[in-house]
Parts: structure tokens; sequence; C-alpha cells
């Protein structure tokens, strides 16, 4: 499967997209404004203890003070294990591992996500190509999606050769899969280079300071993403394009020659489709080629995906169209989730199936096809009821969240009042001030539906009104007002 990875730079936004065989899979944006804080180390000052959330909360320097749970702080002294199969010994309170006024070093493992301040831990790391120190660790693991038993043996008793005084742990990334020790030792001594310098800044820098800080989102997505079966890294930015190139001609010298620069002066996002798929991720209807359709509703809590039928029909039974119908629906909700950067719990409803096997099936495919999801997904056994449960790592807001806002017509509810409802509304609130007020005429300013309805199917209910409080009603419709908008004016 051939990837391509496409850089749209602007002064203020920088846009990363992923695209697998022409097809759109996965956009990450940067905006200066909004830089994300993910993989940043701060120095700290705990602010708040929270024994009954065995919590703290940091101020590091951003909007809203983070959180810190006692399990994502390391023990002194670190415990070592010896037998794997022993108990765990009980996690300390959390006023015995910080108290109020404490500087403290964290990394951040979560952005701020809506009003929710961004997830830390004092278990620092430093992500290089092919490796990810452990600065708090002796352990050497291997990403999982590297299979094979004998090349993840292999990356791991190179890696331990490498480092026989270990001081830090190491995770061998999925790009170093079929790799020489010479360049796993050129990571090893690339991050203790990093390591060491960031340390020298712990000891003056004062609380909210920020002492280390990741690469920008192209350097980012070159070292994440780059790897054998990406064709080209296209750029239209000439100055980017050149600080690309420079860092992969230090770090990955054997890809450099497939960034090129685009400059062409139709948009690269417009070249490829990208910015019409953009636009219709924000959409909550999905279509499936077959005629069937997904509709992707993204709460709070949780993100619920429905599957329907739609104009599909079938040629055999109804269990077959079902289940031809759940397999297309299962590759697009994969698809989706890393499009759209959904995250947390993810509901998705399949149409019934009565054949245990087609459950199967469509289970593997959906497992098969997040396979290629860069973020961790746990998928679980379909219910009764046709809903699979599954999980989806969240690091940063969603794509909706980060180019939408509320909408401001209807608080964000997705549903307006009916101009009906709205009327009786009115009537209400004239009600309401007649009482409380002495006035001799009321004017009522509304948007033009709801005067439109009022003088028209609702001017006996007027008539009776104006009889009722003895004073003239008169209304005035205002284009500025959204549907649900009045005022009650006593003149």
């Amino acid at each position: 499967m051939s990837e391509e990875l496409l850089i749209n730079v602007t002064p203020r936004e920088t846009r990363v997209a992923v695209v697998e065989n022409g097809m759109l899979q996965e956009v990450s944006i940067e905006r200066a404004s909004r830089r994300g804080y993910f993989g940043n180390i701060y120095k700290g000052r705990v602010q708040r203890v929270m024994p009954g959330m065995q919590a703290a909360f940091v101020e590091i320097g951003l909007a809203r003070a983070a959180f810190l749970h006692a399990s994502d702080i390391v023990r002194t002294p670190a415990i070592e294990v010896v037998d794997p199969d022993a108990p765990v010994p009980p996690m300390p309170p959390i006023n015995e591992l910080v108290h109020e006024g404490q500087e403290i070093v964290v990394q951040i493992v979560k952005d701020p996500i809506g009003s929710k301040g961004a997830r830390l831990t004092t278990h620092l790391s430093l992500p290089s190509r092919y490796l990810v120190l452990l600065t708090t660790s002796r352990t050497i693991g291997v990403s999982a999606r590297i299979e094979d038993e004998l090349e993840r043996t292999r990356l791991r008793d190179a890696v331990a050769e490498l480092t026989p005084e270990r001081e830090f742990g190491y995770i061998v990334r999925t790009n170093a899969e079929s790799l020489p020790s010479e360049l796993l030792q050129e990571d090893i001594a690339y991050l203790a280079k990093v390591w060491r310098a960031v340390s020298a800044r712990f000891g003056n820098a004062k609380p909210g300071d920020c002492v280390y800080e990741d690469l920008s989102l192209p350097l980012r997505s070159v070292r994440d993403l780059m790897r054998a079966n990406v064709e080209k890294v296209r750029i239209d930015s000439r100055e980017s394009y050149e600080r690309t190139l420079k860092f992969a001609n230090q770090f990955m010298p054997a890809l450099a020659e497939r960034i090129e620069h685009y400059p062409g002066e139709r948009p690269i996002f417009d070249l490829y489709g990208v910015e019409d798929e953009i636009q219709r991720a924000l959409k909550k209807e999905v279509p499936l080629k077959s005629g069937g359709y997904l509709v992707i509703d993204q709460t709070e809590a949780m993100t619920t995906i429905d599957v329907n039928t739609g104009g599909f029909l079938g040629t055999r039974n109804l269990e077959e169209t079902v289940y031809r119908t759940n397999l297309e629906a299962a590759q697009s909700a994969a698809r989706q989730l890393r499009l759209r950067n959904l995250g947390g719990i993810i509901i998705i409803d399949f149409i019934d199936m009565v054949d245990e096997e087609h459950q199967r099936q469509v289970i593997r495919q959906l497992e098969k096809s997040l396979s290629r999801d860069h973020a961790k997904t746990t998928v679980y056994e379909m219910s009764p009821l046709g809903l699979v449960e599954m999980t989806r790592k969240r690091t940063a807001d969603s794509l909706e969240r980060q180019l939408c806002e509320p909408c401001p017509a209807c608080s964000g509810r997705g549903a307006l009042k009916t101009a009906e409802t709205v009327c009786y509304e009115i009537f209400r609130e004239i009600t309401r001030a007649v009482r409380q007020f002495d006035a001799e005429k009321m004017l009522v300013l509304a948007a033009p539906k709801v005067v439109s309805r009022i003088e028209d199917e609702e001017s006996a209910a007027v008539a009776e009104l104006e009889e009722f409080i003895g004073k003239n009603i008169r209304f005035q419709p205002e284009d500025q007002y959204s549907q649900e908008q009045f005022d009650v004016i006593l003149l």
C-alpha cells in the first residue's frame, strides 16, 4: 500500500495529510496561536492536592492547571520488578508523593481538550526516529506492530548490546523493523545528547518554564510517519522543504530523496482532493459505496456510529445484504476514526446479523482496518444488541473541535425550537411582563419566520391576548435575530 505525505504551510497554520492509494486517511493541524503541547516537558509547581481523586493539579504556565494522577508519578525509590507474578505493592496516597507548592518536572501526555486541562506524567520520555528513551526505566520494549517474534528478539538484543551499562530504558519503534544495529546506535547517541541538554535546563528553570519542546509538525510528521512504503513527501513551502530536507539528511539519509518541493500554482490540498475530504469529515453522514451510510455523533462522553443500509437492497437475501453493508461500514468507520481523530469510548451500532460467523467476520474486518491506525485501539466482542464497543487513545482534540465551534443559534444542541414554540414563549413573556410593569403598548422584536407565523396562523391568539391584557401589541421582524431570539419592549 503506497503512501504520500502532503505538507501545506502558511504563515499561521501548517497541515499534514496522509494519503494512501489516493485516499485521505489522516490530517494533522498546527496553528501558531494554538500549538499542541503533547510531549513537552515543563518545570511545574503543585497547585492543589486532591486526596479523594488520588491526583494533583500542577501549574505549568498554560491557561488551565494540568492534571497529574498518582499512578503517573515516579516512586522513590523506584520499584524493581524481581518476580513478574508477585503482587504489585499498593500505590501510596497522593499526599505522600507530592505536596502543595512543590516544584516538579512533568511531561504532557494528553493535550488540553475542551474544558479539561492537560494530562501529565513524571515518567519522562524522549522520542527519536527509531527509539523512545525512557528516563525512569531500564526495560527494553518493542512496538506491538512488529509482529515477527524473531525480529522482535533481534531488535531487543541489539539495543541491549548497545547499552551494556543501561542507564535508561528504550522502546523500539515500528520504523526500526529490519534496521541494522548501526542506525539504532546513532539514535541511542542522539537521545543521550538530547537528554543531557534537557537535564541541564532543570536547575535554572522556573515553574511554568518549558524545558523541552517537541519538533514542529512537518519535522515530527517526517520523523514519525516516514516509512519504507511512503513514496513521496511533498511540501509547498520552500523554506519548510529545506528545513525538512536538512533534518532528513541528518537522521534518515536513505529516505531524504523522497522529499520534494511542490511549486505548483494550484494548492497542493486541492490537487489531491484533500480540502473536499476535510469538509466531508465535518458532516455527520458518511455515504458508503453500496448505498448505505454511517451517522457519526460526537458527544462529551463517547462517539457513536450508526450503520444504515440506506438504498442498498442487495442481490440475494436480507442477511447477505446486511453482512455486506456491515463489512463496508467496518472499513469506513475505521478510516473515519483516524481521519476525524476521534478518541475515547466509541460505540458502533452495526445492523443486526443472525449468523454468528458473519458477526466474527465484521469484527475481524474492523480490527484489520484499524491495524494501520497510529493510535492505540481496543475492540471488544459484539454485544447481543449488535453493538461493538471499542476505545481509541485520545491525545488531542478531534478534527471537528479543532476547526469548529458550537453553533451560536442553538448553542451546540444541534436543534432549534420551532417557530410555533417560540410564538407561545412570546405570549407567555407578554403575560409575565404585563403583570410586572405598567405600559400602554407593547413591541415584540423577533425573527421574520416567527413574526410571519404570529401574524398569519396565530392572529386569532394575538387578538385574544390583546383583549385579555387590554393592551395593543405590535410585532416587528428583525433579520439579525436567530429563530429562538426575541425581545418584548414596553412602550
